[in-house]
């Protein structure tokens, strides 16, 4: 009827919205590395084909089964209670049973996953963005989700939980007009992050102090361990930061340098309305290549496998390169190189 077709029709576009915010991010969070369009084409045709899929198969037999196979019993669940509906659906195929177990066990595993998702994406917001949380505070969002769900079941059944889902989705459609705006913001500004790197032309320095070309040979094959490069990034790379600072503030430019974080050390330059500009070294870990193993025994290998690296991360991201092993000349003379790109894509900013 056309009251079904309008009903569910909005059901299921307030399905999407009300709980596009807390999948998005948490699929956003499980996909990093993914390209935008990788990510877009995933959460908009993977969901979409796996709903052709099964409105196709169990959609089509049903309607068969009630239009042709004279199944009054399952019009009738339908019409009075389409909770139930898929169960006395199964009870037309051999090992009913069976399959109404596994039918019940993917509903809890669906409900499971999708309140995790959601209680941890409210965790976050909740907390300011914060995603190490003390895991108690995550039990208390799924805990409220399901509680506010099987109070919803009790009061007034199923339409009780579909007119909350459309009702809720109504404000998130705001919402995510609002996010397509800062989107669309946030890519144009990557662009224009990107034609700084391409078109700033840095200053050329008298003497990077390069470093004897052995040396550079012999630290191209060095995989280091976790202690030497946290020595080099609490030693070398804090003190180029303080004497950048240092020089900063000499010019009135205030800036600072957090030691808070055990892995890291972030330099800031504050450039009060604009963006800031950070600089920070990170301390990251990656398996040794095959070569770098050859030779060593099984239980060897278990305990040199990983190695550590000193990178680089800008506010936009990490930049995917190593600093361990230079002087603090040309950690100074980095520092500057991705300063002055920051100045010049501020300047691309302001003109555009």
């Amino acid at each position: 009827s056309d009251d079904w077709l309008g009903g569910w029709t909005l059901l299921y576009w307030g399905w999407w919205l009300s709980w596009s915010p807390f999948v998005g991010m948490f699929i956003a969070r499980i996909s990093r590395g993914r390209t935008i369009r990788e990510f877009v084409f995933g959460v908009l045709f993977v969901p979409a084909g796996f709903t052709l899929l099964w409105m196709t198969f169990f959609g089509n037999t049903a309607i068969d089964l009630i239009k042709n196979q004279g199944a009054t019993a399952l019009a009738a669940v339908v019409k009075e209670d389409v909770s139930l509906a898929l169960f006395q659906f199964l009870e037309y195929f051999p090992f009913s049973t069976v399959l109404s177990f596994f039918a019940m066990l993917m509903v809890i595993v669906f409900f499971v996953t999708s309140a995790d998702s959601g209680a941890m994406v409210v965790d976050t917001l909740a907390s300011g963005g914060d995603t190490h949380t003390p895991v108690w505070q995550r039990i208390f969002w799924a805990g409220l989700m399901g509680v506010v769900a099987i109070t919803l079941l009790l009061a007034g059944g199923l339409s009780a939980l579909q007119t909350v889902t459309i009702a809720s989705a109504l404000p998130f459609a705001v919402v995510l007009l609002f996010s397509i705006y800062g989107l669309i913001k946030a890519l144009r500004i990557d662009v224009h992050k990107r034609d700084s790197q391409q078109l700033a032309t840095i200053a050329p320095t008298a003497s990077r102090n390069p470093i004897p070309w052995q040396r550079r040979l012999r630290n191209i094959g060095y995989f280091p361990k976790r202690s030497l490069v946290k020595r080099f990034i609490d030693e070398v790379v804090s003190e180029a930061m303080d004497m950048v600072s240092q020089e900063l503030e000499k010019q009135s430019t205030p800036s600072h340098i957090d030691r808070s974080r055990d892995d890291r050390i972030t330099f800031e330059v504050d450039l009060g309305d604009d963006m800031n500009f950070i600089y920070e070294t990170r301390l990251r870990y990656y398996n040794q290549p095959s070569f770098a193993l050859s030779g060593m025994t099984d239980e060897e290998k278990d305990e040199e496998h990983r190695y550590y690296r000193a990178e680089i991360h800008l506010k936009e991201g990490g930049q995917d390169y190593d600093i361990m092993g230079w002087n603090k000349e040309q950690i100074i003379h980095d520092i500057l190189d991705q300063y002055e790109k920051h100045i010049h894509f501020l300047h691309l900013l302001g003109k555009k």
